[in-house]
């Protein structure tokens, strides 16, 4: 501190960083909720569009599956639901189930190949879902616990949240949905017609844990970024303050000198025309004072 305070560029430095560091803190700040802002309604555009994608490829399936005579318009809209033995929650077949189970598997399970997404599926207007993700189509294990996460099709989810997205006719409907297994998503549905008639809609759950997590990596890479970027405009304001108070401590010395009789007979030349030039050009006029002041103390002699 005590080097500090002797030295003037330290100081001038250190009010210069002081205000750099308050400057970029608030536009980190204002970058970072800008950035945050951006990513999330990102991540709510590609919900929506996947989730209209979604319930226009189910929609062309279902309506190629009675054109090619597989079903008559009433099987696709069956909702007799008969309960399949032994689950809790129950499970149901319908007349299309089956079909649907090879039909649109590996296309609901194509959207999962972005990371954000953790289900993508088809539901009819009462929330009856046929055929769900891989991943959550796993065999059932018989306990009751693993299958409510890892075996999930043919469960009709008509909760609330269940409910709107199977019966909403918005595209890209966004709700905040709340699974019985506790996690919580971004539910993005859209409309699914056949054949004119409103059959269900198009499930997209983005994982809003992962969203969460995919706002704080950005927000660590900004910070650090910042980070980087200030010490380096600290190290540069250090170097250059002291660089440029450079001829301010070369004048002091001079000073000094003339102070203890030294360097009187040395001319002194002004280097800059600002504060500091000015500065040498008043020691100039004092060396001058002081060398005629001794030639005239040596005539006297």
């Amino acid at each position: 501190m005590d080097f500090i305070s002797r030295k003037i560029g330290f100081k001038v430095a250190i009010i210069v960083n002081m205000g750099l560091f308050f400057v970029m803190s608030i536009g980190t700040y204002f970058l970072i909720t800008k950035q945050s802002n951006s990513l999330e309604e990102q991540l709510i555009e590609r919900g929506k569009i996947e989730s209209i994608v979604g319930a226009k490829m189910i929609s062309q399936i279902l309506e190629e599956s009675i054109d090619n005579g597989v079903f008559q318009i009433t099987d696709v809209f069956d909702q007799q639901y008969a309960e399949i033995p032994g689950f809790d929650p129950p499970k149901f077949h319908t007349k299309y189930d089956a079909y649907l189970d090879k039909a649109i598997l590996a296309l609901q399970d194509e959207f999962l190949n972005d990371g954000s997404v953790v289900f993508a599926v088809a539901v009819d207007n009462k929330g009856y879902l046929p055929t769900h993700n891989t991943r959550f189509n796993q065999p059932p294990t018989g306990d009751k616990e693993k299958d409510l996460k890892l075996n999930r099709t043919k469960r009709i989810f008509d909760d609330e949240t269940g409910l709107k997205a199977a019966q909403n006719t918005k595209k890209g409907f966004m709700q905040k949905y709340k699974r019985d297994t506790g996690e919580e998503f971004y539910d993005f549905s859209s409309p699914i017609y056949v054949k004119g008639k409103h059959w269900g809609g198009f499930r997209v759950g983005f994982s809003l844990d992962k969203v969460n997590a995919a706002k704080k990596a950005q927000v660590r890479s900004l910070i650090i970024l910042m980070g980087i970027l200030g010490l380096i405009s600290i190290l540069l304001i250090i170097v250059m303050v002291n660089l440029s108070l450079k001829p301010l401590h070369d004048l002091t010395i001079v000073a000094s000198n003339l102070a203890d009789g030294k360097g009187i007979d040395q001319p002194i030349f002004p280097t800059t025309k600002d504060e500091i030039g000015k500065l040498a050009e008043v020691l100039e006029r004092l060396r001058i004072s002081l060398e005629r002041a001794f030639q005239k103390l040596q005539h006297r002699k």
